[in-house]
């Protein structure tokens, strides 16, 4: 079992004449809105929100560093639908927050930051530790508040759950002064009750233009993207697709929504460059968008002329964009949408053999890499590997970096949130804790993270979090000593790379002061017996795996020769 098994609150059998602080009040709400762990590390100013965490039912995750308690937050957000919950204490602890806070809107993940800060006494001049806070995360939240006074808690936090938490989610902040959190709350005050917004059904008008603009298609493509996630909406995009036999592609964060092995899955699209999904779309004459969102991806991959006719299915308006001119907007439940259009189509569409032929590209490719056995390994044999050593309900975290263009273009992908990219902010270091709040909110999973070397020493000393914590996870890096992504690019834009290369540490060493276990892979077959052994194991472990990134030449180049090629 991971974590500590629930256990309920202790201030509800508080008598209502017995004082309590407001921290005490915070937690209540907390607990009110279900919350089952808070990421973070305390500091000075915010001891009593961590005691009172200590007598709730809450179990509070110490981590090593603040941006690590983000990212967990994040991940367990994005994974559960409620909002993951992060802390930190004023000035620095507060600022170090502020990129798992950004990932986290920008990826549609719900997460509550909860920051101390200076007391209200000395907020109004210069003052040690004393940082604009509500400003600084204004810009990457969708609010950004103070709790001025005990009285407002549970309207504020009330409020902040709820726009974390309602389409399209994201990230809010709030900062409680310390003499706030200290001072006694008002006896009356008391959580408020959870509502959760419902979607409607989609306008019957609507439904009927956007039939008919299906029923004209000579060439639809569906793209399921993350809001088709968040939506639980893929039993309901295979039937569209079954239905009508239209192909489905995927955004990088809607990987799993239509299983890779379905007869009508195209892969994902988002690669830098003009790959073997994007020619499904250059034949498309109307692109069904299901939780598509513009973060994910620029439109211009998909409707690089402008002239596809899109219909726009998700819970509320698409951002303005000329290579995503909207013909026909449904803003409802997506499950229900898709039905209703469905129906309204009417008719059944086969599939074009074109498509069948880019799934046999994407195959081939995969099947090369599973059969190379050239050292050190080659990107497509790692992602070969790493796919047949998981289940498919297992979950890896896919870090920043070279590796994952590699792994959102071949790794294969069966459900929804099994496959999780940063694909909004394309952090880098946030894999590793991320996979402790994967664990924490899947514990029969098995998690695996993918990560660069650059990447994994951005937020390794979480390792230790993860032993102390009870998360067995298996940490595959893929060593290439460079920073790989930007030196693909500069290869790609100038002709050489510079100042991307750097010294790694001896990886098993590191892993093993922790405590944790630690492989070396000196040839390509002992990857898959390592990933397993490794997996098996209730611990964590970290692999070192040498890659060679010579592939991403090589592979711009097949892809330009199959762009003029292709008809």
């Amino acid at each position: 079992m991971f974590g500590l098994p629930w256990k309920p609150s202790r201030y509800r059998e508080r008598m209502p004449e017995t004082k309590r602080s407001t921290a005490e009040l915070i937690v209540e709400c907390l607990e009110n809105e279900g919350v089952t762990h808070v990421f973070g590390i305390p500091g000075e100013e915010n001891i009593r929100l961590v005691d009172a965490l200590s007598r709730s039912s809450i179990d509070y995750v110490l981590t090593r560093h603040e941006q690590g308690a983000s990212f967990m937050a994040e991940v367990y957000g994005r994974l559960t639908g409620r909002a993951g919950v992060c802390s930190a204490t004023l000035g620095p602890g507060a600022i170090n927050l502020l990129l798992g806070v950004a990932d986290a809107t920008t990826n549609s993940a719900p997460v509550l930051a909860l920051s101390a800060q200076v007391g209200m006494r000395r907020s109004y001049k210069e003052s040690h530790q004393s940082v604009d806070l509500v400003s600084m995360f204004a810009p990457v939240t969708k609010w950004s508040a103070l709790v001025a006074t005990p009285e407002s808690v549970p309207e504020m936090v009330r409020k902040a759950f709820k726009l974390a938490q309602t389409e399209r989610p994201g990230a809010v902040y709030l900062a409680v002064p310390e003499d706030v959190e200290d001072a006694d709350a008002p006896a009356e005050a008391a959580p408020l009750r959870v509502n959760v917004p419902r979607s409607d059904d989609p306008s019957a008008a609507q439904i009927a233009r956007a039939a008919e603009i299906l029923r004209s298609a000579r060439n639809p493509v569906l793209l399921a993207g993350h809001g088709a996630v968040r939506s639980d909406a893929s039993a309901a995009v295979r039937r569209f697709a079954e239905s009508l036999g239209v192909p489905v592609a995927t955004t990088f964060h809607g990987k799993g929504v239509m299983p890779d092995d379905h007869p009508l899955a195209l892969g994902a699209v988002g690669f830098m460059r003009h790959d073997y999904v994007n020619f499904g779309f250059d034949r498309a004459d109307v692109i069904v968008a299901v939780g598509y969102e513009l973060q994910e991806f620029d439109p211009v991959r998909i409707n690089p002329r402008g002239d596809a006719k899109i219909i726009h299915v998700h819970r509320f308006p698409a951002e303005v964009d000329v290579h995503y001119d909207v013909a026909v907007g449904l803003h409802a439940d997506i499950g229900r949408s898709l039905d209703a259009l469905a129906g309204a189509v009417g008719s059944d569409r086969p599939y074009s053999s074109g498509d069948e032929r880019i799934r046999g590209l994407l195959a081939d490719e995969l099947d090369r890499g599973r059969a190379d056995d050239s050292f050190p390994l080659t990107p497509a044999r790692i992602v070969a590997d790493t796919r047949a050593a998981l289940d498919r309900d297992d979950i890896v975290l896919v870090d920043t970096g070279a590796l994952k263009m590699w792994m959102a273009r071949l790794y294969p992908t069966y459900e929804p949130n099994t496959c999780l990219i940063s694909n909004g902010l394309s952090t880098m270091g946030w894999s590793l804790p991320g996979a402790i709040a994967a664990k924490i909110a899947r514990p029969a999973a098995k998690v695996l993270v993918a990560t660069g070397d650059g990447s994994f020493l951005m937020n390794s000393q979480e390792i230790e979090t993860a032993l102390r914590v009870g998360t067995p996870m298996v940490i595959l890096i893929w060593v290439d000593d460079a920073y790989g992504l930007i030196s693909w690019k500069m290869d790609l834009e100038i002709g050489h790379n510079v100042d991307t290369a750097f010294g790694n540490p001896d990886f098993v060493s590191y892993a093993e002061s922790f405590g944790a276990r630690g492989y070396r892979v000196s040839a390509a077959d002992q990857l898959l017996p390592t990933l397993r052994e490794a997996l098996a194991a209730d611990t964590v472990s970290v692999i070192a795996c040498p890659v060679d990134y010579r592939a991403n030449s090589a592979l711009i180049a097949s892809l330009g020769e199959l762009d003029e090629s292709w008809s």
